[in-house]
C-alpha cells in the first residue's frame, strides 16, 4: 500500500471502506471512483483529500480477495492505530 503515489483511472486504490477498487474516474477536483474488486459495487467514490485513499498492489488485492472478513478487520485495526 502507498498513499503517496498518485492514482490514475485502471490503477487499484482502497477506498474509506477498505475496499479494493479498480479506479474508472478521477474528476478535476478532489473526487476519484471506481468499481469494488470485492462485490462488483460501483459506483465507489471517495475524496482524495477527505478519505484515506491508498494505491493497491496486485498483492493485497489477492489478499482481500483470499478472506475478505480478516482483511477488513487487519485494515480497520491498522487504521485505528494510525489514529484514522
Amino acid at each position: 500500500m502507498d498513499s503517496s503515489e498518485e492514482i490514475r483511472p485502471g490503477d487499484i486504490y482502497e477506498d474509506c471502506s477498505f475496499h479494493p477498487v479498480l479506479c474508472t474516474y478521477l474528476d478535476d477536483g478532489d473526487e476519484i471512483g471506481g468499481i469494488s474488486l470485492i462485490d462488483a459495487s460501483a459506483p465507489r467514490a471517495c475524496s482524495l483529500s477527505g478519505c484515506a485513499v491508498v494505491k493497491l498492489s496486485i498483492d493485497d488485492v489477492i489478499a482481500a480477495r483470499a478472506d475478505w472478513p480478516a482483511y477488513l478487520a487487519k485494515r480497520k485495526a491498522e487504521f485505528d492505530a494510525d489514529g484514522g
